[in-house]
């Protein structure tokens, strides 16, 4: 019953999560102007997106794709919400010279998330449940990341041997999604605080290394998420890591940012 309990509060816990990105500061508004303002359409809908082009780009190269999904309360229409948590980290002028890439921030519409939930009720009409189906259609924002990836890949610009995924939160919960669903699409994953359909592992576990984080002491997204995805994946013999930051609350995207050898991981891996 541990995982129904999981889910429970896993459910009452993210819809308590604001919707509303939160006023730009200073350091996002520096931030903001190394990203280039992207959209992708689709049969008329829109994913808005951040590009960072790789330092020293050279036109005759193929560079990694970096792909960050960001969290609940930076959801909107803007195009810039998006980049406050991860923004300053991948647009830094050191990593951008040790790691060149291309790396994207695409940004999720209110009210949408990156990967399907599904809440179950009992027959007084309360949640009991919260389950990550894969046998259902992907939520707008979700179905449209597969093809925008694709339209980058075939730009040429992007070496689709090293394409990466990660992200914090509900992006965490799409990463684990986006990596279940597409194992053979990613080199390496890397989920913050985030949850998903455990038992699906299987689908990436000898396919798509991860390093997963949680915080310890996350009030938001309950650490055992992660801690069930380090099981599983011990118990399928997969290559990945597992991080948790004891005391730590939900934002432990901040203790991954100052983490040594986080890109240093990402880029070992290559399908």
């Amino acid at each position: 019953m541990r995982n129904l309990k999981l889910m429970l509060c896993l459910l009452v816990t993210l819809l308590t999560i604001d919707t509303q990105a939160q006023t730009p500061d200073a350091s996002l508004q520096a931030t903001d102007s190394v990203y280039s303002y992207e959209s992708y359409i689709r049969e008329g809908d829109t994913l808005r997106y951040r590009m960072l082009t790789p330092l020293h780009h050279d036109i005759h190269k193929q560079y990694p794709l970096i792909i960050f999904l960001h969290g609940a309360g930076e959801r909107g229409s803007d195009n810039k919400a998006q980049l406050k948590h991860g923004g300053k980290w991948l647009g830094s002028d050191s990593l951008r010279e040790k790691f060149p890439a291309y790396v994207i921030f695409p940004q999720c519409p209110v009210n949408e998330t990156w990967a399907p939930m599904k809440a179950k009720f009992d027959s007084a009409g309360k949640r009991v449940s919260f389950e990550f189906p894969l046998q259902t259609p992907p939520t707008k924002p979700g179905g449209m990341l597969k093809p925008l990836i694709d339209s980058l890949i075939a730009s040429g610009k992007v070496d689709p041997k090293r394409i990466y995924i990660g992200g914090l939160s509900l992006g965490g919960m799409g990463t684990f999604y986006m990596i279940t669903t597409y194992p053979n699409l990613f080199a390496a994953a890397f989920p913050i605080c985030g949850a998903g359909n455990v038992e699906a592992a299987v689908n990436f576990a000898k396919k798509v290394p991860v390093w997963i984080f949680h915080g310890g002491a996350d009030p938001v997204v309950p650490v055992q998420a992660s801690r069930l995805y380090d099981e599983k994946l011990k118990s399928l013999g997969a290559e990945y890591k597992y991080t948790e930051y004891p005391g730590v609350g939900h934002d432990s995207w901040n203790n991954v940012f100052v983490e040594p050898g986080v890109l240093e991981w990402l880029f070992e891996h290559k399908k």
